[in-house]
């Protein structure tokens, strides 16, 4: 794991999308130092993320509106996918559930984060996804057949570490530090 924060190119627009999973409070950790770091942070969140954190602490975090709906026009009467996603320097999921991969391995939009990453043209901005689920979803073949087929669709998998995970266990699965996360947006800014 990295030590040190890493920088980023000035002026750069990363879009943030939390699943509905435990570490989704790590993400607020990677949302607030974006933020000091000079990026703009747009938030998405989809039911279950807010169930684990609410709205309010990414908005505060970020100093930008939250997005949890589709059907919400925060900035303007466009459709807000398109515009967020056409805006967007780089996107990162994290947590990405089991469910996440699933829905975005077979195409559905059926929330806020999936919807605009749907958006977003892959060959010019750069999505990473971190996955975060316990060892036994992780090791499942559906699991593994998703990641190799978004792999394929051009995102990039930021893999998970080994530790100690909610349920208790001890396994693959936890979700990358945010250090971690922070270290391969930076990477996928300075290169695209």
């Amino acid at each position: 794991m990295p030590n040190e924060w890493p920088t980023f190119p000035e002026g750069r627009r990363v879009i943030v999308g939390v699943t509905g999973g435990i570490a989704s409070y790590k993400t607020a950790a990677l949302v607030s130092r974006l933020a000091q770091a000079g990026v703009e942070v747009t938030v998405a969140m989809t039911p279950g993320a807010t169930r684990f954190i609410t709205p309010l602490t990414f908005q505060a975090l970020s100093g930008r509106p939250v997005y949890t709906s589709p059907w919400e026009h925060i900035e303007s009467h466009d459709p807000q996918h398109v515009s967020l996603a056409s805006r967007a320097d780089a996107a990162v999921i994290a947590p990405c559930t089991m469910d996440a991969l699933a829905r975005l391995a077979t195409g559905r939009t059926d929330d806020v984060v999936t919807l605009i990453t749907s958006a977003i043209d892959r060959a010019r901005t750069p999505v990473l996804l971190a996955p975060s689920m316990n060892a036994a979803m992780w090791a499942q073949p559906a699991t593994q057949r998703n990641l190799a087929q978004l792999a394929d669709d051009g995102f990039t998998i930021i893999p998970p570490e080994e530790g100690w995970q909610a349920c208790r266990t001890t396994g693959a699965g936890r979700m990358a530090e945010p250090e971690t996360i922070a270290t391969h947006i930076a990477t996928a800014l300075h290169s695209a």
